[in-house]
Parts: structure tokens; C-alpha cells; sequence
């Protein structure tokens, strides 16, 4: 999940899609002096190009683009995100093959309207990457590219990485499920010591190794641009978490990373302990997720010890630990007596029960900033369902009152 708020522009297509940041279009002042007109008609060319190379028109790509030059026509948006994801619930899908990619890259090259281009969950390989590759090398106004779940490998990582290196505009890219590997992840971080104008970077569930997840914390110790980076689920050898401690050392350098992901990195209670002495001296990130690893109440020590100075983390995921009852108390008394920053935590599925559940509940009552926290998958008894049930009948007496 990416969460840093942006004052955005709507984006087209499924509404789960991200928005895309208005400070990042500076194309749209050239595409409200083009005429609506001129721009329209790119079912039309898909069609013609498809003609034109024997290839058979995908009905899904076209539905799209009909829908996408009726919204050209209307001049109601200025930035479109190009909504072709494969796992589209609601029309007829007819996944995108490398073929259909080439045809798609070739009518979007320097469409001015066009700044976000989802294509996740379809059959782009490696052989697509290399139009993905292009197409970053030539269209000067896409900002946003989801590549999500195809079944792209190292070889077509390189190709994009290395368009990376010229490419100015591209500002968020997701490659979650495509498994490049540590070779394709190592392409990613030389790719950020050249560029400078990407800012979020989406590697999950990509079996990075443990070299590439060090080259990451290596390179963004220097690398300014980078707002948020999803690392989860890397393939890791060994228990010295030793990916924990170069992250952790990147944190003490970087003051520019609002976000951060190192689920299922294997992180133990000295681990979450490094990771709480950076935080000590950084004073950017807003959205931690720690989830899936193997903290237990020890390693909340450290947490809710920094929690009390820090005054920046919004957002911390610590769903599928083992922190439990002594763990929820820990954090319970530095959020009712200390911090306040903090806006949502999940506990999700970490052995808690009614004591520790209903000591995390009464931090809310005192703490005026924290708005969220997520319990579900703990041992509820019946002292915290009472609990519960007393505190939704008080505020809805409240609210009548």
C-alpha cells in the first residue's frame, strides 16, 4: 500500500488507481492548447496500426481506448491514467500479450494527455519490456507505469532500468510480482545512482536477493529523489539480518524516504532494534511497514521507546508479529502519555488478547491523533467484546446527546 497524500489529479479508469501528483504534469500547459479533436482517435489508430502489422485487434484494448477518446472529447480531464489492467472484474478481458504491447507503446508515444499507463496483471514478458523500455525513452509526459504481476525477468529489468537512466519524467513505476530477481534488482539500484527524478519504486515479491536489497539501502543513502520504495519479500539467506542493518544505517543518512516496506524480511527483535535507533536520528519517514516478520514484545521495547521522541511516523504495520499482550502494553503507554504522530497502527494476527486489546482501545480515548488501529486476527474474550460494545453505545449516546 502506498500511502503519501499528494494533491493530485483524478486519475481514469479503476478507482483503486493512484492519482497522480499535479505538481508532477508540467505537460498539461501544452495539452490545454492543443484542441480536444486533434488528440482524439486512438482506437482509431490502434485499430489502423494493427491493420497495418496483420496483428488481431484486442477487444479489451479497444473498449479502453474508445472510452479514453470519449473523455479526450469531452476535455473534462487533462491527465489520464490508461486503465488496462488484467484483473478487471467488471468488462470482458482479453490479456495483453508482447504483441498487443508493441501496437499500445506505438499510439501512446508522446500522447500529451496520457500520463499514467497500467497494464498490471496481463503476459508482458521480457520481450515486452523492450517496448516498455521504449516507450519510456519517448513519451516525455508519462508519469506513472504499472507493470504489476506480468512475468517480466532480469533481462527485461535491465532493458527498463537502463531507459531509466535518461528518462526526466517517470516518477512512479511498480514492478510487484515480476520476479527480476537480485540480478534485475541490482539494474534498479545502479539505475538510481543516475536518476534523479523518480520517486517511488514498487519491488515487492520481486526474489531480490540479499546483494540487491544492500545496493538499495547503499544507493539511498545518496539518492534524494526517492520518496517511497516497496522491498518486500526478498529472498534471504541465513539469520544476521544483516539487510535490517543496512537499512537501518540508510535511515540515519536519507532525510528525504517517506515510506518504507520490508515485509517478510525475517526481522527479529535486534533487527526492529536497529531500525528504532536510526529512527532516532530520522526525521522523514512517515509510513513504516514491518509486517510478516518476527518481532515479538521484546522488540516493542525499542519501538515505543522511539515513539515517544519521534514525531514523524504516521503509519506503522506491524500485522503477523508476535508482539501480544506485553507488546500491545508496551505501545499502549507511550500512545496515551507521549506520542503524538502517530495517526494508524495495525496490530493485525500477533497473539494479542483482551488485556493487551483493550489497552491499545483506551490509548484512542486520550490520544487525539491516532484515528486507526486494526485488530482483527487477535484472541478476543469477552471482556474486550464488552468493552467494545460499551464504548459504541457511549458514542452514540454522545452523538445524540
Amino acid at each position: 500500500m502506498w500511502s503519501i497524500t499528494e494533491e493530485a489529479v483524478p486519475a481514469a479508469g479503476n478507482p483503486s488507481t493512484p492519482t497522480l501528483p499535479r505538481s508532477l504534469t508540467p505537460a498539461s500547459a501544452l495539452a490545454a492548447h492543443l484542441a480536444p479533436e486533434s488528440l482524439a482517435g486512438l482506437q482509431e489508430h490502434y485499430s489502423n496500426l494493427c491493420l497495418e502489422k496483420s496483428q488481431k485487434v484486442n477487444p479489451f484494448i479497444l473498449h479502453i481506448l474508445q472510452e479514453v477518446d470519449e473523455e479526450i472529447k469531452k476535455g473534462l480531464k487533462k491527465a489520464i491514467t490508461l486503465n488496462i489492467a488484467g484483473n478487471n472484474r467488471l468488462i470482458p478481458v482479453e490479456r495483453i500479450t508482447d504483441e498487443d504491447f508493441c501496437i499500445l507503446s506505438k499510439i501512446l508515444q508522446n500522447h500529451p494527455y496520457i500520463h499514467g499507463l497500467d497494464v498490471r496483471y496481463n503476459l508482458i514478458s521480457d520481450a515486452g519490456a523492450y517496448y516498455a523500455a521504449e516507450l519510456l525513452e519517448t513519451q516525455l509526459y508519462l508519469i506513472y507505469l504499472n507493470l504489476m504481476f506480468n512475468a517480466i525477468r532480469p533481462e527485461g529489468a535491465e532493458l527498463i532500468a537502463r531507459a531509466l537512466h535518461k528518462n526526466t519524467t517517470l516518477k512512479y513505476l511498480r514492478m510487484t510480482g515480476n520476479k527480476i530477481e537480485n540480478k534485475g534488482g541490482m539494474f534498479f539500484a545502479s539505475m538510481l545512482q543516475i536518476n534523479s527524478s523518480l520517486e517511488k519504486l514498487d519491488l515487492g515479491d520481486c526474489d531480490l536477493g540479499m546483494q540487491s536489497v544492500i545496493a538499495f539501502a547503499t544507493v539511498l543513502t545518496q539518492n534524494q529523489a526517492v520518496k517511497g520504495i516497496n522491498l518486500n519479500r526478498p529472498i534471504m539467506y541465513g539469520e544476521q539480518e544483516e539487510s535490517t542493518a543496512h537499512l537501518g544505517h540508510m535511515l540515519k543518512e536519507n532525510h528525504c524516504l517517506l515510506e518504507l516496506h520490508m515485509c517478510k524480511h525475517g526481522i527479529k527483535n535486534y533487527g526492529i532494534q536497529q531500525l528504532c535507533d536510526a529512527l532516532y536520528l530520522n526525521s522523514s519517514l512517515r509510513y513504516l511497514d514491518i509486517s510478516c516478520n518476527k518481532i515479538t514484545h521484546d522488540g516493542m521495547i525499542h519501538l515505543a521507546a522511539v515513539l515517544k521522541s519521534n514525531t514523524t511516523l504516521e503509519v506503522i504495520d506491524l500485522s503477523f508479529n508476535r508482539i501480544e499482550n506485553a507488546g500491545a502494553n508496551y505501545l499502549s503507554e507511550t500512545l496515551t502519555s507521549h506520542n503524538r504522530s502517530l495517526k494508524a497502527l495495525s496490530v493485525v494476527s500477533n497473539n494479542i488478547e483482551g488485556e493487551g486489546l483493550v489497552a491499545l482501545s483506551q490509548s484512542m480515548e486520550t490520544n487525539p491523533v491516532l484515528s486507526n488501529i486494526y485488530i482483527w486476527g487477535n484472541k478476543f474474550d469477552e471482556a474486550t467484546c464488552v468493552y467494545q460494545e460499551l464504548n459504541t453505545l457511549m458514542a452514540s449516546c454522545h452523538g445524540i446527546n
